[in-house]
């Protein structure tokens, strides 16, 4: 969830007057500093609706290919999700498997974006922020430039591939309002990216449905969309070029790549990765609570990432939901997690963060309960609600706290590798809920995710910020 500034001297000077004003006491951001969030909120907003807009249409993308691929790899894929299946005990239908590939596709995204956020990050504390971020949305445009040119399952892939290896602007775009925010603005800054995620996911679906119905699954129906999606990422190139001004400026950057980039690699190993074993310069005690909200943080999203893709299979079974009262059902969701972000995490006062995303790991907690045992689709609903509350306030106020810490030189790479923690807990929640799912049921699967949720919760109540 994330980022026009002032003049480039006025931004070497803005450092100073966030200084000044933080150590004032003052909670007043300065209008360059507004601007610049309030344009990577713009920029997030373009990027996320070209990004969510294949959601609603990877269904009917996959039965395309089923019918039109010529690479092998599409009946290969389908081979191991029939077998993954098969274990699972998982009704061979139409949907469920469309549902279970497209879960596979995701994670592959997902991992790609755990390898690379970590050194996206570091090459921007080296080279600057703008410079990254313009590299990173030209790979993503030419994702969507190769996704158009898909005319078999293989090309589709590769498109992802290129699209998940260059998608550092999340990452980039948390380390931009840290930089020009203060102790006491930088939660409003998280929260506007977190409005942004909820505008993107809510609007981007309703694009791609649009594309759905105007499809008829013939020959090149996914290029309008794809060419589509490629308008908005060059629209965001443009942005970026043309009004966004560096924010880390040529002193406050690392002094050479190895200092940046050497450290990131360890995101290879996974124990290095969660001890943030990449970034340097700061104390033990700091990297030990750095190394403590990255593991909350990953152990939130495993457990919210698998509910979220199991919805789909309660709702379907459960309630007989068609794909446009599931469209609605997100759609609802991404509603009030705009209305929480832009109304009341964007107010929480310096130094609350932590009250606030211990009030929404509280909530999700019944949340769960409530949607595995629902008997209507009203109390349905009152889950979703408070799962919803969750969504809003956890991931914003966790990436408060954590960017508190580290040096300035290394912010890129400290929350390259935070958000990479996010992308791995979402490339294996799925497909470990989708297990206990199948093999146990819905209720089992939602009340032992109810009960995993105490530990991240314990973890953040027994932090000492």
């Amino acid at each position: 969830m994330q980022r026009v500034g002032s003049a480039i001297l006025e931004q070497g000077m803005g450092n100073e007057k966030a200084s000044k004003v933080s150590q004032d006491g003052g909670d007043r951001q300065p209008d360059g500093d507004r601007k610049t969030v309030f344009l990577v909120v713009i920029m997030l907003v373009i990027d996320l609706l070209a990004f969510t807009m294949i959601l609603p249409l990877l269904p009917t993308l996959l039965d395309y290919y089923g019918e039109h691929d010529e690479s092998g790899l599409y009946d290969w894929l389908v081979d191991k999700v029939a077998d993954f299946r098969d274990l699972l005990g998982a009704p061979d239908t139409r949907k469920f498997n469309s549902v279970l590939f497209g879960g596979l596709v995701g994670s592959l995204f997902s991992l790609l974006q755990f390898l690379a956020s970590p050194v996206i990050g570091a090459l921007s504390d080296v080279y600057g922020r703008k410079p990254m971020m313009l590299l990173s949305m030209v790979g993503v445009a030419i994702s969507y430039g190769v996704w158009a040119l898909s005319s078999n399952f293989l090309i589709f892939v590769l498109a992802r591939v290129i699209g998940g290896i260059s998608k550092g602007n999340v990452s980039l775009s948390t380390a931009i309002v840290t930089d020009v925010s203060t102790p006491k603005t930088r939660g409003r800054g998280m929260a506007m990216i977190g409005v942004a995620f909820s505008v993107g996911f809510t609007v981007g679906p309703m694009i791609g449905a649009a594309f759905t119905r105007m499809s008829t699954g013939a020959e090149g129906f996914y290029i309008a969309p794809a060419l589509f999606a490629l308008t908005l990422a060059v629209i965001d190139i443009l942005v970026i070029f043309v009004a966004f001004k560096e924010t880390l400026p040529a002193e406050r950057r690392s002094k050479s790549l190895g200092s940046g980039v050497s450290g990131a690699l360890d995101y290879i190993n996974p124990v290095s990765l969660f001890r943030f074993s990449a970034v340097q310069q700061v104390s033990v005690k700091d990297k030990v609570m750095m190394a403590r909200l990255g593991l909350i943080y990953f152990l939130y999203l495993f457990l919210y990432s698998g509910l979220e893709f199991t919805l789909t299979f309660l709702t379907h079974m459960r309630y007989h939901y068609t794909s446009m009262q599931q469209g609605k059902m997100f759609c609802f969701i991404g509603i009030i997690m705009a209305l929480v972000q832009g109304g009341y995490v964007r107010r929480v006062k310096a130094g609350n963060e932590k009250r606030t995303a211990l009030m929404g790991l509280i909530l999700v907690i019944p949340s769960f309960v409530i949607i595995g045992i629902g008997v209507s689709p009203s109390i349905f609903y009152v889950g979703l609600a408070l799962y919803s509350f969750s969504s809003a306030t956890v991931v914003p106020c966790i990436t408060t706290m954590i960017s508190s810490y580290g040096s300035t030189e290394q912010k890129g790479t400290m929350i390259g590798i935070f958000r990479s923690l996010g992308a791995l807990a979402r490339a294996l929640g799925p497909f470990v809920a989708c297990g206990v799912y199948w093999i146990a049921g819905p209720m089992p699967c939602y009340t032992i995710g109810a009960a995993l949720l105490f530990f991240p919760l314990l973890l953040l109540h027994h932090t000492k910020m």
